[in-house]
């Protein structure tokens, strides 16, 4: 295993699946930007060059410390006052439909979030910080590996949908403009939220969704500062998204995990077994109790119970779920002793719902296939209501005054690698190059990775090609099938580690042109 390299630096960095991305938010700092400009600037680049893994058409959930606090940012989008559970179980829909719907499509709260996050920490003017981003999209950028891989494998109803792009990226290299990606930035960056909601975009997804999403529905904000759900585990305080977020697995992992006993050799069969169950043990009644009114500490305490009745036999109940590949992206920024930033964006899977808002070529999320089309169902699919979430940024302090900040990609699978992530980081010490680097198992449903705790077959435990030959054998009687070393199956995982004395930070070598950065 080669680790991923490390930049480490005085004052600021920054890392992202993307090095245009993270050049931006290092353009950023150098002009006297913060953490905040910084990750603004990158994901706009992101909605720009990297569309199959998220956009202004999708969500952003992030973390802030400041110093000394963590503040939670949720801006997941809200259903439409026209959707109908009752109406699409009439149509013979059992589960919310993946794509090509428009009831998959939630209002998009990526340009709300930035909104929030810039009234309350910007620093430079949100033009600026959204410059990088229209002169890429205007001028032009050469299509990623990863963009154009994704291209060739969506159906041929994304495709046509999906033409500006598709004619564009038709391999690595080739140029790509997007001018209507260009207009909308501009006009946000010089009009605010009006110019999106109420401007082009949000006029023609009022017409994309048949009504189900109206005009009255994009006034209303989708993007609110919470208190951030947190957990003692590892020797760590761990923070994360409260519900709708499933970012309470992540915290409820770590816990069941130091609960079953997590033994010294991450590199050991028993270490693997360890973290699979504890894995389980958070995850496996997850659709039946996530949903945007979950109290993420009953949940823990419901998890730290289990563990508890795990640990204290067989475990057989916890062993397996029931039986009835998300993309997205993931960037960090942080200064030394100043505002550190964890924040995820996503479009839900690959480019998202497969529609496509004509007059600006922005595809939309299909982030409604969290909910549920079971009868009173607490996340049953209504008006007004946010989806279960898999998106779930993750930070951790110490009582020194240290801080990481970290998160992946992945769908389902994003509590299980950063349940991975941080019991070598916080449990073992690792660098965090290698514990970046580090081989990685995600249990995966059986077809399209939001299906790990629901779909109607067992999960299979996928397990990287660079993982010890102790991984050989799964726990618990699962299938188990090795894949090639880094791959997006396992996510892209970065992060940032502030220790007092300097910053350092690693990009997932899986997104291929991922980079970290420093100065």
């Amino acid at each position: 295993m080669v680790p991923a390299p490390v930049v480490t630096s005085r004052r600021a960095a920054a890392a992202s699946a993307d090095q245009i991305a993270t050049q931006a938010a290092m353009s950023l700092f150098e002009r006297g930007g913060n953490a905040v400009d910084a990750a603004i600037a990158a994901n706009a680049v992101l909605t720009v060059t990297a569309p199959h893994l998220c956009g202004l058409g999708g969500d952003l959930f992030a973390l802030v410390h400041d110093g000394a606090e963590v503040h939670a940012l949720n801006a997941s989008g809200r259903a439409g006052a026209g959707v109908d559970a009752a109406a699409l179980r009439a149509e013979g829909h059992s589960v919310m439909p993946f794509r090509h719907h428009p009831a998959a499509v939630t209002i998009p709260g990526c340009v709300d979030g930035w909104l929030a996050l810039h009234d309350r920490f910007g620093s430079r003017p949100l033009g600026e910080l959204l410059a990088p981003a229209v002169a890429l999209a205007g001028a032009g950028f050469l299509a990623s590996p990863l963009l154009a891989g994704s291209l060739s494998l969506v159906d041929e109803q994304s495709r046509h949908n999906l033409i500006e792009l598709a004619d564009q990226a038709t391999a690595p290299g080739a140029l790509v403009r997007r001018p209507g990606v260009a207009r909308t930035l501009e006009a946000i960056g010089s009009q605010g939220r009006a110019a999106f909601y109420g401007g082009e975009f949000g006029r023609g997804l009022v017409e994309l969704t048949g009504g189900l999403i109206s005009a009255a529905d994009l006034d209303a904000g989708q993007a609110d500062w919470q208190s951030a759900l947190r957990a003692e585990a590892f020797g760590v305080t761990l923070h994360t998204i409260a519900p709708n977020s499933q970012g309470y697995l992540t915290l409820g992992s770590a816990i069941a995990a130091e609960t079953l006993g997590l033994p010294e050799d991450p590199d050991s069969q028993e270490w693997l077994n360890v973290l699979v169950r504890a894995a389980v043990v958070a995850g496996t009644d997850r659709p039946a109790v996530l949903h945007e009114r979950a109290d993420g500490h009953e949940l823990l305490e419901v998890i730290a119970e289990r563990a508890r009745t795990a640990a204290g036999g067989t475990g057989a109940e916890v062993d397996a779920p029931p039986t009835a590949d998300g993309d997205t992206t993931y960037l960090c920024t942080a200064e030394r002793g100043g505002l550190a930033v964890s924040l995820i964006q996503s479009n839900a899977s690959g480019f998202g719902s497969g529609l496509v808002e004509p007059s600006t070529a922005i595809n939309v999320q299909n982030r409604g296939l969290g909910f549920s089309l079971q009868e009173g169902h607490p996340a049953e699919l209504a008006p007004g209501r946010r989806p279960p979430h898999t998106l779930a940024p993750a930070l951790a302090t110490y009582s020194d005054g240290r801080r990481i900040v970290f998160g992946t990609m992945g769908g389902d699978a994003q509590p299980q690698i950063l349940l991975q992530l941080a019991a070598r980081l916080f449990h073992h010490g690792e660098r965090v190059g290698s514990a970046v680097a580090a081989p990685r198992w995600v249990l995966r449903g059986p077809s399209t990775g939001f299906d790990t705790w629901d779909g109607d077959a067992p999960p299979s435990l996928v397990v990287e090609g660079h993982a010890p030959d102790a991984w050989a054998t799964a726990p618990f009687g699962y299938a188990i099938r090795r894949s090639d070393s880094f791959t997006s199956e396992f996510g892209h995982a970065h992060a940032i580690v502030d220790d007092g004395e300097a910053l350092h930070a690693a990009a997932d070598p899986r997104a291929v042109i991922g980079a970290a950065a420093g100065r």
